[in-house]
């Protein structure tokens, strides 16, 4: 094997490593955005995971944000709960931090 085809492999693999922890911080990032959303709601309990996984399946929609975004701000919308786009949309950026350092913390997955 040459050293271009070494690192081209190596590239190969941290582009799927990157893709796959990209996906892991997305997702964990939907369900803390759900729970914080479901509780400022008034949800308790298990209405609060359950919601979570709403918003985790709301993801899958369409590429990108704005398919959490919308379910967000409409089930904020029906609830009377008022958060501007810009608040809900920082917090999905701080939200998408927090998951990204809880999965580097984790360390790889077996």
């Amino acid at each position: 094997m040459t050293t271009f085809d070494k690192r081209k492999d190596a590239y190969e693999a941290k582009f799927a490593r990157d893709a796959e922890l990209r996906f892991r911080a997305e997702a964990r990032r939907n369900r803390l955005l759900g729970r914080w959303a479901a509780e400022l709601m008034g949800k308790k309990g298990a209405e609060i995971d359950a919601y979570a996984m709403e918003v985790v399946q709301a993801d899958f929609e369409q590429a990108g944000d704005e398919d959490v975004f919308r379910k967000i701000k409409g089930d904020f919308d029906a609830a009377g709960v008022q958060q501007s786009d810009h608040q809900i949309r920082t917090r999905m950026d701080e939200l998408l931090q927090e998951a990204v350092d809880q999965i580097e913390t984790e360390g790889p997955k077996a």
